[in-house]
């Protein structure tokens, strides 16, 4: 593996809260007032949303919006912003979803999901909007899906998604 010229080379430095800090907080919460929490900063995000900056634009029972400007630092080899960071933010969308439909001490993880990708994302599509909304909730499995939209309203991919509902912790 060949250096990079000095000049070429960007850094990004991130900082995070304990998560299992921010899980115990959940732990008390229904999902929507976690989130609520969230959003007004009472609690902190998760290291993701720092780590790849996006984070919570508006929240309501069944549906959850995530924002971000994807930066040059999520690029894949061919100078687009990779698939990878557009499901992340789909996951994340949908799954927090599903938990404003949940109790406390209850949670939820990802079953499956399939994400289309419409259209190409590069730093020049501005902020992302994705919108995450459930379509089935449920005790043991729900299901949501969404969609990304680029600055200019275009929608860039679409998702749909399964969870399997977590009882209470013990």
């Amino acid at each position: 593996m060949s250096e990079q010229a000095p000049e070429t080379v960007r850094e990004k430095t991130i900082t995070w809260d304990d998560p299992m800090a921010t899980a115990a907080q959940g732990l008390e919460l229904g999902g929507l007032a976690f989130l609520r929490a969230m959003m007004d900063g009472t609690v902190p995000p998760p290291p993701i949303a720092r780590l790849m900056g996006f984070g919570l634009g508006a929240v309501a029972e069944g549906e959850v919006t995530f924002v971000g400007v994807p930066d040059e630092s999520v690029y894949n080899p061919i100078g687009m912003v990779h698939g990878g960071y557009v499901c992340t933010m789909l996951d994340s969308a949908l799954g927090c979803a599903v938990h404003t439909t949940l109790p406390p001490g209850v949670g939820y993880t990802s079953i499956e999901i399939k994400v289309s990708y419409l259209r190409p994302v590069t730093a020049a599509s501005g902020e992302l909007r994705v919108r995450g909304r459930v379509t089935k909730p449920g005790r043991r499995v729900a299901f949501a899906d969404g969609e990304v939209l680029d600055a200019a309203g275009k929608v860039l991919a679409t998702a749909q998604s399964s969870f399997l509902v977590l009882g209470p912790q013990g």
